[in-house]
């Protein structure tokens, strides 16, 4: 099989942020990270192969000039000695271990220092679901003209519809080809003419640099899931808020908050992180709920909510986040990141359901490990040992 992932930075910019965080708060810590498959997919015999063989790959995939440049200008609040450290990075496939039962399922761990392991997240994800859209024959039947056309009609509505919005489609794709044809069709399109909305760019360094857009991104939810061990259930949270702007100066300031759901993370929001913050982004729980909920508490802390940033990226469509934003009415500064609606919705397809989890971590390689859990405002979204789970579900505030 051909070779999926050709470019270092063809990942989220968020793994490269929280890559930095880690080296700065957490530089001896390990982890384990696990696969699910949420649709619990049968995977073709021999697939656990073929996917070996794209980590195989990536031992030859190394950041260029270029990438470094790009990435330099851009991401002004990353260090350059960060960059000497990427310059010597290398994919370890030995840090991966991939099996298949004999059903079909799919086994896959990354195991290791965790500034190491957690580049490994997006090229898993990514090489899984292409492999699977080419062995079902999606990209044989591909018509590149209708899904040009219906790329662009997109584009129209989420610009004409006032929207802010950009891709975070690189994990679910259903190939790079098309998830570079959607970003290059967005580009031109809000490029074009004045529109009320705005195209804010794609969580794919690779394919920013390429077409002169924005790189999204800022931290994922493995960052409180892990401090949660260190922390504790109630202050994590804070915790985590505290250390990333620390090591941001207060840049890249748009928090990840529903990992162990609202409830946890409203609690103890102090006034000075609120103001700190540019916002906040919302992956799951109802978008309205969650949108009384962010303006309720912003108010009770003294903070005008309408200047606050609101990410909803909760697997929208383009008319949700249309009601969404017709339902925000400028009380907040909403926002949107679509991800498989863009880059996987493509005629006769069907996308894959996947993700890489935080499963269990250690602060330094001498210390004991601990179970790595994410429980959401979705129960459908809860991810981690089970018992473990429902032990901190019975400690939330009621």
């Amino acid at each position: 099989m051909k070779q999926l992932i050709n470019h270092f930075t063809d990942n989220d910019l968020y793994t490269f942020t929280c890559q930095y965080y880690i080296l700065k708060q957490y530089p001896r810590a390990e982890v384990e990270y696990s696969f699910f498959d949420r649709n619990r997919e049968k995977y073709p015999e021999g697939f656990a192969a073929l996917l070996q063989e794209q980590v195989n790959y990536m031992k030859e995939v190394v950041i260029t000039d270029e990438e470094v440049k790009f990435m330099a200008g851009k991401c002004i609040w990353l260090p350059l000695w960060y960059f000497t450290f990427l310059r010597g990075y290398r994919f370890n496939p030995k840090e991966v271990t991939i099996s298949q039962d004999a059903e079909g399922y799919l086994d896959i761990k990354v195991k290791g220092k965790w500034f190491s392991t957690i580049m490994w997240e997006m090229p898993l994800l990514s090489s899984i679901s292409e492999l699977m859209h080419i062995l079902r024959g999606d990209i044989d039947r591909y018509d590149a003209a209708l899904e040009e056309k219906r790329a662009r009609d997109k584009m129209v509505q989420i610009l004409e519809n006032g929207l802010v919005l950009g891709d975070m489609g690189t994990r679910r794709r259903l190939s790079f080809d098309h998830q570079e044809m959607v970003i290059r069709v967005m580009k031109e399109v809000a490029d074009s003419k004045a529109w009320p909305g705005k195209f804010t760019g794609t969580s794919n360094v690779w394919l920013a640099m390429k077409y002169g857009c924005s790189p999204l991104g800022t931290m994922s939810h493995q960052l409180i899931s892990f401090e949660e061990n260190v922390s504790g259930l109630f202050e994590c949270n804070f915790n985590v808020m505290k250390k990333f702007s620390d090591v941001y100066d207060g840049d890249n300031g748009i928090y990840l908050y529903d990992c162990f759901g609202d409830k946890v993370f409203f609690s103890n929001l102090s006034k000075r992180m609120a103001m700190m913050y540019k916002g906040l982004r919302v992956d799951s729980g109802s978008e309205e709920e969650q949108t009384e909920k962010i303006i309720e508490k912003y108010r009770s802390l003294g903070i005008d909510p309408a200047t606050k940033q609101v990410v909803f990226s909760n697997g929208l469509n383009i008319d949700r986040a249309v009601e969404i934003h017709r339902y925000c009415a400028g009380r907040v500064l909403d926002s949107y990141g679509v991800g498989t609606f863009l880059t996987c919705d493509v005629t006769g397809c069907k996308p894959m359901n996947i993700v890489i989890k935080l499963t269990r971590g250690r602060i330094t390689e001498q210390r004991e490990w601990h179970d790595c859990v994410k429980l959401s405002c979705n129960t459908s979204k809860t991810l981690g040992n089970e018992d473990k789970c429902r032990y901190l579900i019975s400690q939330l505030p009621k």
